[in-house]
């Protein structure tokens, strides 16, 4: 049986790319959306470009949605060989600053961007065991790094905001995390940072493309066996040029 590949909130930006990158490669792509008529869409327009996608509704902030899902790709295929954690949001409520920090934003971020990561992963996690050597890919941030917050200047210096970049810091512990757990499996769990790119999340204003976020993003889901788990790697931007490690 072919590579089958759940990507979560893949109706558009990275994760339609992903799914479109993963497919063209001859994975069998599983598109989580949480609306049915855009998974749909995304569905249609990867089988127009000769690839084999079903549609899964899905919404990681929904649990019963989540088992749902899970369920049925148990159903379907009795396994999971990728499962990429993209779906994620950033709240714009209240103000930019930490003192202006709403409850609201914080929850709402949170929900989506680290417990949907924690409840998708676990409700596939038997599915994932049960391939030969399956990848987690979790979609993390630069800004989640603390050493590149952390400085005095360059352009991180004064993004000061708390909800997107804590969500994306709690992201990459929870990828160490269950990279220590399945480090005696042939499983790999690996952070991905896409870089700066023009998406939804930022009112389109990034530099690199949907397509060049999700090739970081691939390369991690599609691992050889002596590949690297338990690291954030990525777009090494605004630090150098290239891909690589980033630190944590």
């Amino acid at each position: 049986m072919d590579r089958i590949a759940l990507i979560t909130g893949a109706n558009k930006g990275i994760g339609f790319e992903t799914a479109r990158q993963l497919g063209g490669a001859g994975a069998t792509v599983l598109v989580g959306a949480r609306d049915e008529d855009r998974g749909k869409r995304a569905r249609a327009a990867l089988e127009g470009e000769g690839i084999d996608a079903r549609f899964v509704r899905l919404d990681v902030t929904d649990e019963a949605s989540v088992q749902a899902a899970a369920k049925w790709v148990d159903a379907e295929f009795g396994k999971l060989d990728v499962l990429v954690n993209n779906a994620g949001i950033a709240v714009r409520d209240g103000g930019y600053l930490p003192s202006q920090t709403t409850m609201t934003a914080l929850r709402r971020t949170f929900e989506t961007n680290v417990f949907g990561i924690v409840t998708v992963t676990n409700a596939t996690l038997r599915l994932l065991r049960a391939a030969p050597a399956a990848r987690i890919v979790n979609v993390s941030s630069g800004v989640g790094s603390l050493t590149w917050m952390n400085v005095t200047q360059g352009p991180m210096r004064d993004m000061v905001s708390v909800p997107y970049p804590a969500s994306k810091s709690a992201v990459n512990m929870v990828t160490v995390m269950y990279a220590k757990e399945l480090r005696d499996t042939p499983i790999k769990v690996n952070a991905a940072n896409p870089g700066y790119c023009a998406t939804d999340l930022n009112e389109n204003s990034g530099f690199r493309t949907a397509a060049q976020g999700a090739e970081v993003v691939v390369r991690l889901a599609t691992l050889p066996a002596d590949g690297p788990t338990g690291r954030l790697w990525g777009d090494l931007w605004p630090e150098a040029e290239g891909e690589g490690e980033l630190p944590w």
